[in-house]
């Protein structure tokens, strides 16, 4: 599709209507960047090399698409970024992770899954713009094409990639969302965010699992989010007693960061706990049947761990709470289960209680 032609004016309008209508939208943030990612190219490629990536075979699938805009949508010559907030108080995160009895499950995931919602509002906002100046070439993502998402926002403008490898907005912390629209108008772009992490190394201090081995270099394989998402089968023995009761997500390098004393709690209704996953104790979680599971999780992005990974994840978790009757009791019930892999992490959480 040809893009209709603008002079250097219309541009400079249309970029500034362009972010005018995604906070109209509901987004927070938005910038206009460039297609330009090489430096970033050779981290992921290092990245991969190094086999960091653990089982996420699909990062490498693309080749160079994902630091390559223009190779995975032919035309793409402007990316808008754009971010959500979710934001929650920090303390009652702090608060479940000190309740070992509890189950902690990051807090993007307490309300119904972002993509679906974030993705309606993008291709909104491009229609409404199509309907203004007619027809131009653009694509929607949400996490859900190779695409380098934290390296485009922070071209944009819409923060810096921290220590942790999370983007940091100055003025919002890190609890958003992204999303980008890909465009063949060439748009005046934003200025890139500049770093402020200074000195601080929170974050990598306080890594349960230490797979933050350096600044900016996250190892996925210790990572207890791609333990408790991504990572199929058993979990290393040793990192078991590391994941406390963390069953889906981590948030510690977040809630450590100082930059995020300047988060702002979402009021987005789809991002509102369900299931009472903010205070819902392991052993009620793991009385779950598949069915209970399936219809429970509808429309979140836990369902996408599966029913056996819930379970797995939820064994280690009990593994490590506290010595009661209501964990022995929730490990007992599962220990004559057919799925030999949450079998196994089960026996390892009962002999952790000495049974």
């Amino acid at each position: 599709m040809q893009a209709p032609a603008f002079d250097q004016a219309a541009l400079e309008a249309l970029a500034q209507r362009l972010k005018a209508l995604a906070r109209e939208a509901g987004f927070q943030r938005a910038g206009i960047s460039d297609v330009v990612l090489g430096e970033d190219e050779a981290h992921l490629r290092d990245w991969l090399a190094q086999g960091l990536h653990g089982s996420m075979h699909w990062m490498a699938q693309h080749g160079d698409k994902r630091s390559r805009p223009a190779e995975l949508l032919p035309g793409t010559v402007r990316v808008l970024s754009v971010g959500m907030d979710y934001g929650r108080e920090p303390e009652e995160a702090w608060e479940n992770l000190r309740a070992h009895e509890r189950a902690y499950v990051a807090r993007y995931a307490l309300g119904r899954d972002y993509h679906k919602l974030m993705r309606q509002r993008l291709q909104r906002l491009a229609d409404r713009v199509a309907n203004e100046i007619g027809p131009f070439g653009f694509r929607v993502f949400v996490d859900s094409a190779p695409v380098l998402e934290r390296a485009l926002a922070r071209n944009a403008g819409l923060g810096w990639i921290g220590k942790h490898t999370c983007l940091i907005d100055r003025d919002g912390g890190s609890w958003f969302f992204l999303g980008e629209i890909y465009l063949d108008l060439p748009l005046p772009v934003d200025v890139p965010a500049s770093n402020h992490c200074g000195t601080c190394s929170r974050c990598i201090e306080v890594c349960p699992t230490r797979a933050i081995t350096a600044p900016y270099r996250l190892d996925a394989r210790r990572c207890i989010s791609y333990l408790t998402i991504e990572h199929e089968g058993s979990i290393d023995p040793e990192l078991r007693p590391l994941i406390g009761n963390r069953i889906f997500g981590c948030d510690d390098c977040q809630l450590v960061c100082p930059w995020n004393k300047f988060a702002r709690r979402s009021d987005e209704p789809d991002f509102r706990v369900r299931n009472d996953l903010d205070r819902a104790t392991l052993a009620e979680l793991f009385a779950w049947t598949e069915e209970e599971f399936l219809r429970r999780t509808e429309g979140s992005a836990i369902r996408r761990s599966g029913y056996s990974r819930w379970l797995r994840n939820i064994a280690v978790a009990l593994g490590n709470a506290p010595t009661t009757p209501e964990t022995l009791a929730a490990l007992e019930s599962r220990r004559e289960i057919d799925d030999p892999v949450v079998r196994e992490h089960v026996e390892w959480a009962l002999a952790r209680h000495g049974g």
